[in-house]
């Protein structure tokens, strides 16, 4: 795991990325993407030698770490034996793969619709709610991330849905309990999640129950700040849903397998959905894959009744057998277990040190490997560290901190005024330490900015 530096083939590298590589999200000639020569484990690293511990697993989705042994074994394993075959057909590793998710699934979410990643999970997970009740509209929340197909962005809450938004998707928006920065002037958790659910139901109200097809949810909101919601809230969000006549649907893309300590965030809660979407770390995102898993009453629709969707790559053999792997290491190396251990004795007393500390840090909050640090001007006010949606010389703070963190050879997850921890749930103690020493000294060059 020594890298080897290798400037002249990284030069090269970078060069054809400039010339015919499109990046997601972003302004073309404003990035300088970085060419990544390896990794291993927690750590990958360049063609110069710089080595980086990677606190953002990739995007939250190498849940087991970089090239773990097993799953690259049952990847070559499967190339030997069938690299493809269409999805009409009913393949041992898709077969294996559902069957152990579903084991795995609260509730009776035992059938499961695969797909290519998390966006197009959201996509069929709504045109299913729509097509179980012949309902029309969506209620999603702010402070939420969906993907970035078409659906799936206009239910997102956070700007990157504001170019893509079409404004006739059906789509009605409200606010989700997130007592820090409380829209309903709380002061308790029991008073944001009781008004939160008034919010709710008055909003479900006022658009006409018999016109909203499905409530979508992050079980625990992951890019927009992993707010983990107030007990009861998940519950009220169930009830609320069973009253109208309405399908819930969870989306475990983010904070799925073994994310926050649980096979799933839901199991948190005691909360079952209609549906829930998975995708990142049922495979630790080896091979792209994504799903929708789907309750007896839903599934019962399409019994005698064609589905209306589908995927070329729908269940791809590769992808399959690398969720088979990665959940059947998880399962033999008690991964999940040690993400809830590491997490509560190691990584949340050392951001909660850190927050005692550090005047940028306003508040921290998580679970398992699923942590954010609200970054602040002043702890008082709460004002966030840089403005929301900052750019340019408006985000120079939130760019030092990230800045200072890689040149300690941490590689932060940043968004807008947080860094989220997320590394691999088989960080070991001394890897996760080292990472928590450079948060530390990073977040001295966010203090410079505080008032």
């Amino acid at each position: 795991m020594t890298p080897q530096p290798n400037p002249q083939v990284g030069a090269a590298v970078k060069a054809a990325d400039r010339n015919h590589v499109f990046h997601s999200w972003s302004a073309q000639e404003l990035i300088d993407p970085l060419a990544v020569a390896g990794a291993e484990g927690s750590y990958f690293w360049d063609y110069d030698g710089n080595r980086y511990l990677d606190f953002t697993s990739g995007l939250v989705y190498t849940n087991i770490g970089y090239q773990h042994p097993k799953v690259v074994a049952a990847i070559q394993e499967q190339a030997a034996t069938m690299t493809t075959f269409a999805p009409a057909f009913a393949i041992e590793s898709r077969s294996e793969a559902a069957r152990l998710i579903a084991e795995r699934t609260p509730g009776d979410l035992d059938k499961i619709f695969f797909t290519n990643g998390g966006a197009d999970a959201v996509e069929h997970a709504l045109r299913m709610a729509r097509l179980h009740t012949g309902r029309p509209k969506v209620l999603s929340a702010y402070r939420s991330y969906h993907g970035g197909t078409q659906q799936a962005i206009n239910v997102t809450g956070d700007p990157r849905r504001w170019a893509n938004d079409s404004g006739s998707a059906g789509v009605v928006r409200f606010w989700a309990p997130f007592l820090y920065r409380s829209r309903f002037y709380a002061e308790t958790e029991e008073q944001e999640c009781a008004r939160a659910l008034e919010h709710l139901e008055s909003t479900i109200q006022f658009e006409g129950p018999a016109t909203i097809a499905a409530i979508i949810l992050e079980t625990v909101p992951g890019t927009a700040g992993i707010m983990l919601p107030p007990e009861g809230y998940l519950a009220g969000v169930r009830e609320l849903c069973d009253k109208y006549g309405i399908v819930f649907v969870l989306d475990e893309v983010m904070a799925g397998f073994g994310r926050t300590g649980k096979w799933f965030a839901a199991d948190l809660y005691d909360v079952t959905p209609d549906l829930m979407t998975f995708a990142k770390g049922v495979n630790s995102g080896y091979v792209p894959l994504g799903g929708v898993a789907i309750s007896g009453a839903i599934a019962e629709t399409f019994a005698k009744r064609p589905y209306p969707g589908g995927l070329t790559y729908s269940g791809h053999p590769l992808a399959c057998a690398a969720a088979v792997a990665t959940i059947n290491a998880m399962e033999e190396e008690g991964i999940v277990e040690q993400a809830a251990r590491t997490g509560a004795e190691i990584i949340e007393p050392a951001l909660r040190e850190l927050a005692e500390r550090h005047p940028s840090v306003g508040e921290v909050r998580g679970v398992g490997m699923f942590w954010a640090l609200d970054l602040v001007r002043d702890k008082a006010t709460r004002e966030p560290l840089v403005p929301y949606n900052a750019a340019g010389a408006d985000n120079a703070p939130m760019a030092a901190f990230g800045a200072a963190a890689k040149k300690n050879g941490l590689w932060p997850f940043i968004n807008m005024n947080r860094t989220h921890v997320v590394p691999p749930l088989n960080i070991t103690e001394a890897e996760a330490k080292e990472g928590l020493a450079a948060l530390d000294a990073a977040l001295s060059v966010a203090d410079e900015h505080t008032a």
